[in-house]
């Protein structure tokens, strides 16, 4: 497999993982559950620009022009380089023949990232300590990225069944 193959494929696989979680939870905001609002992401990424690396309530600092976007953007770039992480890991070969184990240890390992860096500089605290039920949404946020390493598994299936 070239590099380019390899690169092509890890972005394809990190999309449909991160497609996969945006089906979750719309099934959740469904339901009435709350749900990451990716425009705050986008308004913390727009900050960083600023140097303001973390905030007391990512919701009441002051909207960057296009978080939206940014937000969205940085989400599914972010899913991109979780399957870079998963093929790093576990090589190359797992795109021929994508092992659940692996991709659902990537999914629950990459919680790491929410829990410790995106709540605490969102204003959330650590693990959602500031939040009135920090250990309901620490296990949303559980589930949601056992999803994703759902996501990551199923995508490259489909992918290497269709791209033989």
């Amino acid at each position: 497999m070239t590099t380019v193959e390899v690169a092509v494929r890890v972005v394809l696989v990190g999309i449909g993982a991160t497609w996969i979680m945006d089906l979750w939870t719309a099934f959740l905001k469904a339901l009435g559950v709350p749900t990451l609002n990716y425009a705050l992401v986008g308004r913390l990424i727009g900050h960083l620009r600023g140097g303001q690396l973390v905030h007391a309530s990512i919701g009441k600092a002051a909207p960057i022009q296009g978080e939206r976007l940014l937000g969205w953007a940085v989400h599914y770039a972010v899913g991109i380089a979780f399957a870079a992480l998963l093929v790093i890991c576990c090589g190359a070969d797992w795109l021929h023949d994508p092992s659940w184990r692996a991709a659902l240890g990537v999914g629950v390992a990459t919680l790491v990232f929410p829990l410790f860096v995106m709540q605490p500089a969102m204003g959330a605290g650590i693990a959602g300590s500031r939040t009135p039920t920090p250990l309901k949404n620490a296990l949303r946020s559980l589930a949601t990225h056992v999803i994703f390493g759902g996501g990551l598994y199923i995508s490259a299936l489909l992918l290497a069944r269709i791209w033989a």
